[in-house]
């Protein structure tokens, strides 16, 4: 099939995809060629009337783009185009982060860390390539939020808290009681959000909890509240690596991989005063979630969209063929057929 080399596919299976992969929309834009989205699960509907809804694989393979872009861990193999993973998330410490489902030609990674672990992968398996190119959803907040040091404290500071969904490893009902007594105090201001899958009894729990210090987030990307906060407490969530991007300090509840660039608690008791300690901001802890930070993600001049399209065409300008095949991978195969509804030629 031919592909067309002005039409790049954005494929999403979360609502997430969206602030993931607009950044990328943006610069397919700019370089006057076309992006559409195709979704096998929720988001679609909330697509602006300026953006392209592909709602079938006819659709897809009749637009033949040269590129699907995602932020999922498997793409349809069926779609046309070179496939290439930007990801949904940064190491959160959880169990596992890196998935080669053998679906990928090219992998564009967030930053060192993470390239040097894909690296390791691609060597061994030889069926995809690896490119550093920074994350296309921070393209927006870097360009105008990115700065060299963090932001003064305000005289009343603000904290952001944030959990994920996850009962193993959220920490929302155990710190429930402790945030709603603090919260009401006047001392500090309160913004909080939790992960959008989280339990429903729960987040009615915290929505109850505003008042004129602590207000309930319901923004879909959460970046957009990190200029208005001065610290963060979460626990093992990958938006806590995006917060460490701002240099500003993060407090955890028994974080899954906790390190120098965290002051992480176990218990509810040491909340308040690790809060007191991030708001003091100490040089040491600075230096670490710098350091820290910058090895995730180095990059702060927001064109990671930019390098991930030219990562795509230097694979395809260097034959867009990896050392070795892709596995068969049949049973991952079938599933996506089965849940798209496709059973034409791949």
């Amino acid at each position: 099939m031919n592909r067309s080399p002005e039409h790049y596919l954005l494929y999403g299976s979360e609502r997430y995809a969206l602030a993931i992969l607009r950044p990328l929309q943006d610069a397919i834009r700019a370089r006057g060629a076309t992006a559409a989205w195709f979704f096998d699960g929720p988001g679609g509907e909330e697509l602006r009337a300026d953006e392209t809804w592909l709602r079938t694989t006819t659709d897809v393979r009749r637009f033949a783009p040269r590129a699907v872009l995602t932020s999922s861990n498997a793409v349809p193999h069926f779609f046309p185009g070179v496939k290439t993973e930007v990801f949904h998330g940064f190491d959160a410490g959880k169990p596992r982060h890196i998935y080669i489902r053998g679906f990928f030609d090219l992998y564009c990674t967030t930053g060192p860390r993470d390239t040097q672990a894909f690296e390791a992968e691609s060597r061994r398996a030889g069926h995809f390539a690896v490119r550093e190119t920074g994350w296309p959803k921070l393209d927006p907040f870097m360009r105008e939020h990115a700065t060299p040091e963090a932001p003064p404290v305000r005289s009343t500071p603000v904290i952001l808290y944030h959990s994920t969904f996850s009962p193993s490893w959220s920490a929302a009902n155990i710190l429930y009681d402790t945030i709603k007594r603090m919260s009401r105090s006047g001392k500090w201001r309160w913004i909080v959000t939790l992960h959008p899958k989280s339990d429903a009894e729960t987040v009615a729990k915290y929505r109850g909890l505003e008042n004129e210090y602590l207000r309930f987030a319901t923004e879909d990307n959460i970046l957009d509240l990190f200029p208005q906060v001065d610290m963060m407490i979460s626990d093992t969530s990958s938006a806590l690596n995006e917060f460490l991007l701002t240099y500003k300090p993060v407090v955890t509840f028994k974080n899954r991989r906790p390190g120098p660039q965290l002051i992480d608690i176990d218990t509810p008791e040491q909340l308040e005063p690790s809060i007191e300690r991030a708001l003091s901001r100490p040089a040491p802890l600075m230096q670490e979630i710098r350091k820290y930070a910058d090895s995730i993600h180095p990059w702060r001049d927001g064109r990671s969209s930019e390098r991930v399209l030219q990562a795509v065409d230097d694979f395809i300008a260097a034959g867009g063929r990896n050392p070795k095949p892709k596995p068969m991978n049949l049973w991952r195969k079938l599933k996506i057929r089965r849940r798209i509804g496709y059973w034409g030629p791949a």
